[in-house]
């Protein structure tokens, strides 16, 4: 099927290329702060012959997407697939060093961050890129995590995969990211392997000091109008890819936000943004005919192009604000160009598969950090719920401030870890752990890292399931031993964690810690 596909595509490409010209050069993109400006439908009239083959192809496509609709695993037992689209500096440091990054204490002081590494070498770094996206998550790695039983990946990405929302002048990112991340949602499709689309790094910086923002800088500028909407664009982005692109079709839930900052009274603005970031995603979902519990679409959507449907929507609906209105205006241009960079003719005609996506697809999980990762007075994010919606927290001990750092204590502040209950009871359930290693404040013995497996994995699928972090991490002199703890697969390989991710060494390793104080 693909490779028929494939052959389709390339027969008429010079036709293909004349109509993208065509349809791109109708389009203007609104001001960030005007009117979005009108989308204009393009007739292809003058040129019949590359519709036709663009829409061949995506006949074929389209039909596999009921192959793999993607839905919630009964219980998620996870992978984290970080260092890859967004790379982390610490997880493969002799690659990086290579790459020409540096280390140092502040990552902010040195080329410590995609941002830059990117701003040091602007000739060179999509090549250093791609070369690292290309080799760091690879079909192997699918095989092994297939094997271990994994069913479900956390994929961290930046906003500046979608490159149109980059501005070059002032922020440095690589380009090419979405074609790799197409790349690998197919291979994780073919492997049956479903997927989290998470935000890691958002436009301008969601907490400061951190390399997995992409930009390590204490200019903390994501809680502001102006980026709380690029995340939006991204999210619409995001979702229509999830629903008509066949690769990702085993995306079953976006992430919103990635780690923000813990003090609520630091990120004023984010509980609005909650709310218009489900609401972008159900509008997509509502245009494509994809069912929305508790929400109906108050215009008749009479149009098969995606694009035009989408504009029509923002002009007549009242049903949404006007800030996601205009997020869903941006988006229209932008997912024109990736529609013929990723050859999704179904953004250009979304019925064409032998079943409508109503009955294909479902709505997608709207996915955040549970209330209580922040404190003084957050909004909480079952405020915002419209449809499905799941919430993720994270727990690493070896940072300090969770439990005193020796082995009973840790297993005893584990073995009554109410994070599920607490969570629960202010409506956000369901709660996976989405982070989570087997790191220490101390050197654990090989004896204790079962015991610890064991115990977070009993504690974590007291909610929905848990995602390690992480899938893997380099392997070098440099890197020391840090698989030893931080890699999954090499976890597994040691013995620390089972073959099958459903079962632990022993089921009652809390047995002596229930309910003891530490």
């Amino acid at each position: 099927m693909r490779e028929a596909a494939r052959v389709l595509r390339f027969q008429r490409v010079s036709d293909i290329h004349a109509l993208r010209f065509s349809i791109l050069n109708t389009i203007r993109v609104g001001a960030r702060h005007g009117a979005p400006a009108p989308f204009h439908t393009v007739s292809v009239a003058d040129n019949p012959g590359a519709m036709r083959s663009f829409i061949a192809v995506g006949v074929l496509a389209a039909s596999c997407l009921s192959k793999a609709a993607a839905g919630i695993p009964d219980k998620i037992y996870g992978v984290n697939l970080g260092g890859w689209l967004v790379l982390e500096p610490w997880m493969l440091p002799a690659e990086w060093a290579a790459m020409g990054g540096q280390s140092c204490s502040n990552c902010a002081d040195c080329i410590g961050s995609e941002f830059a590494l990117v701003q040091a070498y602007p000739q060179t770094a999509d090549k250093l890129f791609a070369k690292h996206w290309s080799t760091w998550f690879t079909q192997d790695d699918v095989n092994q995590l297939r094997a271990a039983g994994i069913n479900t990946v956390r994929i961290p990405l930046g906003y500046w995969i979608v490159e149109q929302l980059v501005n070059r002048q002032t922020e440095f990112y690589p380009r090419g990211g979405i074609k790799q991340l197409q790349r690998g949602l197919q291979m994780l499709k073919d492997a049956g392997i479903q997927a989290i689309l998470d935000h890691h790094a958002p436009p301008g910086v969601q907490t400061p000091g951190q390399s997995f923002t992409g930009h390590c800088t204490s200019d903390v500028e994501f809680y502001t109008d102006y980026n709380y909407h690029r995340a939006l664009v991204w999210t619409a982005v995001m979702t229509a890819l999830s629903h008509l692109d066949p690769s990702f079709s085993s995306v079953f839930a976006i992430e919103a936000v990635n780690e923000p900052i813990m003090d609520a009274t630091q990120t004023p603005g984010y509980g609005d943004f909650q709310k218009n970031f489900v609401e972008v995603i159900r509008a997509v979902e509502l245009v494509l005919g994809i069912p929305v519990p508790g929400l109906t679409l108050d215009v008749k959507v009479s149009t098969a192009n995606f694009t035009s449907a989408l504009s029509a929507t923002v002009s007549t609906s009242s049903l949404f604000n006007a800030e996601v209105k205009s997020a869903l205006a941006e988006a229209v241009p932008i997912l024109v160009e990736l529609g013929f960079e990723l050859a999704v003719s179904s953004i250009f005609n979304f019925d064409m598969a032998s079943s409508p996506l109503k009955k294909t697809r479902e709505s997608l999980v709207a996915n955040f950090m549970d209330i209580n990762w922040q404190y003084n007075n957050p909004a909480n994010p079952a405020d915002a719920k419209i449809g499905p919606q799941g919430y993720d927290n994270h727990l690493y001990y070896n940072f300090g401030g969770v439990a005193d750092p020796n082995p009973d204590a840790y297993l005893t502040s584990i073995c009554n870890l109410p994070r599920v209950q607490n969570d629960a009871a202010l409506g956000n359930s369901p709660l996976w752990f989405g982070e989570w290693g087997l790191p220490t404040q101390f050197d654990a013995t090989d004896d204790f890292l079962n015991k610890w497996a064991d115990a977070q994995k009993l504690a974590y699928s007291q909610g929905k399931g848990w995602i390690f972090w992480n899938f893997k991490v380099e392997m070098s002199e440099q890197a020391g031993d840090l698989a030893r703890q931080w890699s999954y697969l090499e976890g597994v390989k040691l013995g620390y964690l089972t073959a099958d991710p459903s079962q632990v060494h022993d089921p009652n390793v809390c047995a002596p810690y229930v309910n003891a104080t530490s």
